[in-house]
């Protein structure tokens, strides 16, 4: 793969970027999808290309439609993820649409085939597109029920020999407990895979993380709400907390 000068400046070359669907939601009418934080998070992704990084995304449903919240309210589980996996695509779509406008060539893969708009997940035609220095977004999930958005970030990452899962969270990394109902939680800056297995740690569902235990793909997980933080994390500066072998 050609490095580009910008590029060799970088901790990774090709990363996949793992957005909940949550982070979308903001504004002052809870809107599903804000217009000025899809803009925000645009910016931090134009950041990053700029720099020679090939970006791959995938983005969850949970701002628009949650499978497991289906399931509270009476939907069989197996409707209700599909309806999740949709949800996916609008935001897949949002992201294109906003990052197409920012001058940055986007292409949208699904795992469920719908050809008037986004092209079917192909493992080397998505490879091409990152050579062709344009963003691939993967939205649809695996495509398949009973699995995560976490779990479709750990099997693209494999398939594309990605160098690292980028976790995006509202939180600035992984702690011993939940920060927000114990103050004196201790934030780890570094974690190998058993320990935060060991200590049950909420990184990823258990087949995403297994996914990324089995094939080293290290997982960092920070806050998108600091200041260019993908661009820090890119760049290898200290931030969140790293997962890995």
């Amino acid at each position: 793969m050609p490095e580009s000068k910008s590029s060799a400046k970088t901790k990774y070359k090709r990363v996949i970027l793992k957005l909940s669907g949550e982070v979308l939601r903001g504004g002052k009418n809870g809107d599903a999808i804000d217009g000025d934080t899809l803009g925000i998070i645009c910016e931090q992704l134009k950041e990053i290309h700029d720099l020679g990084v090939e970006v791959c995304v995938v983005i969850g449903g949970g701002n628009i439609f949650r499978g497991l919240a289906g399931e509270k309210r009476g939907v069989d589980r197996t409707t209700g993820d599909y309806m999740g996996m949709l949800a996916t695509v609008i935001n897949g779509l949002a992201l294109m649409d906003c990052l197409e406008k920012l001058g940055v060539n986007t292409r949208v893969q699904s795992a469920i085939p719908m050809n008037q708009i986004a092209e079917p997940f192909i493992l080397r035609r998505a490879i091409r597109h990152l050579e062709k220095n344009r963003v691939v977004i993967f939205v649809a999930g695996t495509g398949n029920p009973y699995f995560s958005t976490d779990t479709t970030a750990a099997l693209r990452a494999s398939e594309m020999h990605a160098d690292i899962i980028m976790k995006a969270t509202k939180v600035d990394g992984i702690y011993d407990r939940d920060p927000k109902k114990y103050p004196d939680a201790v934030k780890y800056d570094q974690l190998t895979y058993i320990d935060a297995l060991k200590q049950r740690l909420n990184v990823m569902d258990s087949t995403a993380f297994s996914l990324c235990m089995d094939n080293n793909v290290p997982i960092l997980v920070f806050d998108l709400n600091e200041e260019h933080a993908i661009r820090k994390a890119i760049l290898g500066e200290k931030i969140g907390t790293l997962v890995k072998s």
